[in-house]
């Protein structure tokens, strides 16, 4: 059999890789038609893993063998006929704070060091179903509390295009892996921003599914009001087929929505609040994304959006769930991860109860945005990923950083709508450079038409970064 090593066509740019072999899409059908092996693929990520992870620190835990008998498995059952579907043999990870039955579930903190859960979250017992291959567990912002995956016990994750510079978070180990060819697709969460974030910093694909979709059962919480669960992928087409697999609808189909025509689309660009203050660079990439989405849209049209920047609830319910470990054992979080959860400490349950009432009060009030336009376009990010060591020097601005970078993400989590970042630029130091598109509640269909519509019209997506690694052991 053939291995995708090589089936690749790659070409060198300015030290990037050209490459399309490594997506879901691309595969799929060559596993299902024999003419590519399970096992070659999973042999060949974590070759890959072992290799690159250690320069990105993007894998917390590596499953290998039991991988590889899931390889197997998987090999068999396309053997037998019993194929299963885009996902089947699919090596792909999980963000550290997704329970794995009889895999350690650290949420990056030494307080779940040992955590071995003994039963699969929602989402990753429609994965096995599905037939994917677990590569491990991505390393995270301690318990998912912040956007840079810098605070974690097992040390920073680093970017794939710039080891010294940050990956984003909370899922930043995700995004890693993903951008750097370590796996095919990977799990994230995103409270405020954490899966679009990174994807946005690592140069891929972020999905935050609308609020709901995807289950959060058996997910190590930040903020249950605002969590969600979504993939991070090297292509939209990708996301729609993680996604399909892992929504709790099964009525609707996301791969359909990619042949949709755009040109009736009419496209909200909220300039106010989401376009100040930013990147020059990540400026000018933006505006020229705007430029070719009007060659494929019917019209984009400057808004005006009302946006909540309260916190208080997040706060309150980050601490809720960790209040117990903090009176016990709150020597074992990272201290900045404390300082972040007791901020929540003073909130009071007649508070609480006010920031879950306006919650319900702005997811109903943002549907009618809707009514005039059908999609909304952004920067996923204002600023370019800072260098690990210069937060590292001046921790005081670490936090301050993070809440400038999660300022255009974060409203989508109150929102509850689905939002998603594709790559739409790079820096003149090759930083990659994420757009933004969101939609109405469950309308994951015009985001992903949208989105793979302005994919098609560019290439950045197919950019990949030279990632030094450690030569293979002989």
């Amino acid at each position: 059999m053939l291995s995708c090593t090589s089936k690749r066509s790659v070409r060198h740019h300015v030290g990037q890789r050209y490459c399309s072999c490594m997506t879901i899409v691309a595969i799929s059908d060559q596993l299902r038609n024999r003419e590519l092996s399970p096992i070659e693929l999973t042999r060949e990520c974590l070759s890959r893993i072992e290799r690159i992870n250690p320069v990105l620190n993007a894998f917390i835990t590596v499953t290998g063998d039991s991988a590889l008998a899931e390889a197997r498995r998987a090999e068999q059952e396309i053997r037998s006929g019993k194929w299963r579907g885009p996902l089947h043999g699919i090596p792909i990870a999980l963000k550290d704070l997704i329970d794995t039955a009889g895999v350690r579930t650290t949420a990056a903190s030494a307080l779940f060091l040992n955590r071995v859960p003994n039963r699969d979250a929602d989402v990753v017992r429609r994965l096995r179903e599905a037939g994917a291959v677990f590569l491990g567990k991505n390393n995270l912002h301690e318990f998912a509390y912040g956007g840079s995956s810098m605070i974690s016990h097992f040390g920073p994750a680093r970017n794939p295009w710039n080891p010294e510079r940050i990956t984003g978070g909370s899922s930043g180990g995700s995004a890693a892996a993903v951008a750097a060819e370590l796996c095919y697709a990977a799990i994230g969460t995103d409270t405020a921003g954490s899966i679009r974030e990174p994807a946005a910093y690592c140069g891929v694909v972020g999905l935050k599914p609308t609020y709901g979709l995807v289950s959060t059962e058996g997910v190590v919480p930040l903020s249950w009001s605002l969590d969600h669960v979504g993939p991070l992928t090297s292509s939209v087409a990708d996301a729609a087929v993680v996604l399909q697999m892992i929504s709790q609808d099964s009525t609707r189909e996301y791969l359909s929505a990619l042949e949709q025509n755009p040109a009736e689309l009419l496209v909200g660009v909220p300039r106010a609040f989401f376009f100040e203050d930013l990147n020059p660079e990540i400026a000018s990439a933006v505006e020229s994304a705007i430029a070719s989405l009007r060659s494929i849209v019917k019209a984009t049209v400057d808004i005006e959006i009302e946006v909540n920047t309260d916190r208080t609830l997040q706060l309150a319910e980050s601490y809720e769930y960790h209040r117990g470990w903090v009176d016990s054992s709150s020597d074992l979080y990272q201290p900045e991860t404390l300082r972040r959860i007791r901020a929540g400490e003073k909130v009071t349950a007649e508070q609480r109860e006010r920031g879950r009432k306006e919650l319900t009060t702005e997811r109903e009030r943002i549907k009618r945005v809707f009514q005039d336009v059908d999609a909304l376009i952004t920067p996923t990010m204002p600023l370019i990923p800072p260098l690990i060591a210069e937060l590292e020097h001046h921790p005081d601005r670490l936090r301050p950083a993070e809440l400038v970078m999660l300022r255009n993400t974060r409203p989508f989590n109150v929102w509850g709508l689905p939002a998603i970042s594709v790559p739409c630029g790079f820096t003149a130091a090759g930083l990659p450079i994420g757009l933004q598109i969101a939609a109405a509640p469950g309308r994951e269909d015009i985001v992903l038409c949208l989105a793979s519509a302005f994919e098609r019209a560019t290439d950045w997506h197919k950019r990949r970064p030279e990632v030094p690694g450690n030569p293979v052991p002989k």
